[in-house]
């Protein structure tokens, strides 16, 4: 009954929704809502009651617990409903004090705004007066340092004037330093009519005071006797005053050097071609300038103009002219000049100073001699050549600073530089074709003297690397590191070129391998790359090689990555590439060599292989083993090779030869002659004694153990040569292993011995089992049990 109720009040409720439901159709979300209800009701009783109707007992308890539920949501929306209308009104009333508070403080802001706008109109005309009033103060206070700056030039040129009438040198020389420190301190100023006054003004009074010192200077060196332009016939007794020529002598350098500022300031830089990457010199002292006029004089008189010394194809006359000058006068600057200095504080060496000096001279004759030979080679090679002289002489004999440019950044010059070049060129082309051309161009001028001539090489290849080492020691003083390299790159291709002439030259002999000439050839190819590969370890390449790797791509070309690294970790050298070119061309000729000798001999050993082995009489029937009568011709011609080869090529040739014959003869005597053959006892023993008595000691002059290079046939001969006991044993142990082998056994039984270590007992390491089971079976004696 009770199951029945609550389907009633099931169906009741369906019924009335669904009259709500008939009553609002157009009202999809009473639907969804009603729906959601209808679920969670079943859902609630299923979940509570199920559908055991013993579990009907529940429904008082669950009706009451929904009803004390639904009071307290009751409860809860009564509170909440109750306080909201608080919040709200006291949020509303926040509100219209915020707003009131705000049209207040804007009303405030429109008052100062249009206060501080009228009060700026009002300053705006003392403002615009302000601005104009300090704009003409700015103005006054620069007419003002302007006047100021001019009072104190006019105040110095006053001075330095009564200084003068005074003569009060001294003080005239630090107010023309003064003015200069006001020079430089005008440099960056935008007033350049008062610079150029000051600037004339100071060269003004700085010429007068020098002009004055210059003359009492002079006036006192003559007296000392300067200049020497040329070796005192006797030496010179000293004046009377000495002591007060000296005191004259140390104040006037004195004086002169006080001066330095100022003269460096107004004098006029004379600007020598150079190259990019040279040091720049500071300026002549002053001193030194003035000691340097007569002599400059001099060489002006002498060197310029339609004088007789003035040849364009004598650069050597005022080359050398400066040299001595600077060897006479130099005694004079260390004794008397050198001492003044160093007491007044100069960092100057007056030796160096002079050799600047008079260097100076000879850089500005060369810079206007040298682009006039440019279109005669003769004369242009001489003047090369007498300024690398004089470049030498100068670091050498005159220890001329190395931070010091001397006169060979003027062949560096683009122009210039690339002419050297070109007849750097010129000229060892026309050496190699006339050294090729020569009768003993081929042959070593040091043939009969062996202790020197351990390389055999011919004269054409030895006189062309010291052309390449004359080269070398031309630019190896060059201060500039891409002109080094251009010229390496000149060596680079002055050598492939020659290469490609030995290759021609060889393939013209390759007819005549064992001729005079192709050795000659094999001795130049070896005796370069040799001479190259010292050179890749010499310090001066090795400096060239690291510059290569920053600045290299220049002149050298791209050079890549693998090859940069290579230099860089000195890993490989700058003759790498050529060194590989001649070593192939070494290794072709060498291997033609080989190719003739063993044509050679094989014809010669034609009837060795062809004797009847296996019928030879027995060692034991014989009074005397003796050299087959087969095997002289091919012995006599091996030993004939041998001692011609020896005579024609260098040892590390004849060695590498030698070594190559010896392993070509092994497989040739071990293919052609043992496995072509069978031997019985007596044929066996005949062979070992030909090997062992006779070929092998062949090569005994070359090495202590000649037979370590023959161990096909050593190790043949040893297997042929076993007794019938021990080559049983030794068959069987390789039957066996072959056996076990074929059976797919996976290893030999422990007790029984490997093949190899059978093999290696008797001596033999070379030859497999294999082979030595082809030997055995060239046994006429036994083969057949």
């Amino acid at each position: 009954m009770a199951a029945a109720a609550v389907e009633q009040d099931n169906n009741s409720m369906n019924g009335e929704d669904s009259g709500v439901n008939k009553s609002e159709p157009g009202s999809s979300c009473a639907e969804g809502v009603g729906g959601c209800v209808e679920q969670h009701v079943a859902e609630l009783l299923q979940r509570e009651i199920g559908g055991d109707l013993k579990s009907l007992r529940k429904v008082g308890g669950l009706l009451e617990k929904l009803t004390a539920e639904n009071m307290l949501l009751e409860e809860q929306v009564l509170t909440v409903s109750s306080s909201v209308p608080l919040r709200v009104s006291a949020a509303l009333s926040a509100a219209e004090e915020a707003r009131t508070k705000l049209e207040v403080l804007l009303q405030k802001e429109r008052l100062l705004s249009n206060t501080l706008q009228q009060h700026l109109q009002g300053a705006q005309s003392w403002a615009d007066s302000l601005g104009q009033t300090l704009g003409q103060l700015d103005t006054l206070e620069r007419h003002m340092k302007y006047l100021q700056c001019l009072a104190r030039i006019e105040e110095l040129s006053d001075s330095i004037q009564q200084f003068l009438m005074t003569n009060s040198v001294w003080e005239a020389i630090g107010a023309v330093g003064n003015m200069a420190t006001l020079d430089m301190g005008l440099q960056e100023s935008g007033c350049s009519h008062l610079q150029a006054f000051l600037r004339e003004t100071l060269h003004f009074w700085h010429k007068i005071l020098k002009d004055k010192l210059a003359s009492d200077f002079e006036e006192v060196l003559t007296q000392l006797h300067w200049p020497i332009v040329s070796p005192p016939t006797q030496s010179l007794s000293p004046p009377a005053n000495a002591q007060e020529l000296n005191s004259q002598l140390e104040l006037l350098v004195s004086q002169l050097l006080s001066l330095q500022m100022s003269d460096d300031l107004i004098s006029e830089k004379k600007e020598l071609p150079t190259r990019p990457g040279l040091p720049q010199t500071p300026p002549l002292s002053l001193p030194i300038q003035i000691m340097l006029l007569p002599l400059s004089k001099r060489f002006r008189y002498h060197f310029t103009g339609n004088r007789q010394t003035n040849s364009l194809n004598k650069p050597e006359w005022y080359l050398t002219q400066v040299l001595v000058w600077m060897g006479h006068n130099s005694p004079f600057m260390e004794e008397k000049i050198q001492p003044i200095l160093d007491r007044a504080g100069a960092n100057v060496n007056a030796k160096v100073e002079l050799c600047r000096g008079l260097l100076t001279l000879a850089q500005e004759k060369l810079t206007h001699d040298a682009p006039r030979l440019l279109y005669d080679d003769t004369l242009f090679c001489h003047l090369v050549d007498e300024v690398l002289q004089f470049e030498k002489e100068l670091r050498s004999t005159h220890a001329y600073p190395s931070t010091y440019p001397g006169a060979l950044p003027i062949l560096l010059e683009e122009t210039v530089f690339q002419k050297w070049l070109s007849v750097e060129r010129k000229m060892a082309v026309e050496k190699v074709d006339a050294m090729l051309s020569t009768e003993g161009a081929w042959s070593s001028q040091y043939k009969d003297i062996t202790d020197i001539d351990e390389l055999k090489a011919p004269d054409c290849a030895e006189t062309f690397m010291t052309l390449l080492l004359v080269i070398t020691d031309r630019y190896r003083s060059l201060p500039c590191p891409q002109a080094q390299l251009s010229f390496l790159a000149l060596q680079r291709e002055l050598v492939d070129d020659f290469r490609i002439r030995l290759t021609q030259v060889m393939k013209e002999e390759s007819r005549q391998p064992l001729g005079a000439r192709y050795c000659a050839i094999l001795n130049a190819a070896n005796y370069i790359s040799t001479v190259l590969s010292d050179w890749g370890d010499n310090v001066f390449f090795l400096q060239l090689q690291q510059a290569a790797v920053s600045v290299g791509e220049e002149v050298l070309g791209p050079l890549g990555v693998t090859e940069s690294g290579r230099l860089a970790s000195l890993e490989g050298s700058l003759f790498e590439g050529l060194l590989a070119l001649l070593e192939r061309l070494r290794g072709d000729m060498l291997g033609r060599l080989l190719e003739a000798v063993m044509r050679d001999i094989k014809e010669k050993a034609y009837p060795y292989s062809r004797d009847k082995w296996i019928s030879l009489p027995l060692q034991c029937d014989q009074a005397t083993m003796s050299l087959s009568s087969s095997a002289c011709p091919m012995l006599l011609c091996l030993r004939d090779h041998l001692l011609q080869l020896q005579q024609l090529l260098c040892l590390p040739l004849f060695q590498m030869f030698w070594q190559g014959l010896a392993e070509r003869l092994d497989l040739f005597l071990y293919q052609d002659v043992i496995l072509y053959n069978h031997f019985n006892e007596g044929g066996a023993a005949q062979l070992q004694f030909d090997m062992t008595r006779n070929l092998f000691p062949l090569f005994g002059h070359y090495c202590k153990r000649p037979e370590n290079f023959f161990k096909h046939v050593k190790e043949a001969c040893i297997i042929l040569n076993l007794k019938v006991g021990p080559a049983l044993l030794l068959c069987d142990v390789l039957k066996q292993a072959e056996e076990g082998v074929e059976e797919g056994e996976a290893s030999v039984r422990p007790q029984q011995p490997t093949p190899e270590s059978a093999l290696n007992e008797l001596g033999v390491y070379k030859l497999s089992a294999s082979d030595a089971q082809i030997l055995l079976n060239l046994r006429s004696a036994w083969l057949n049990h």
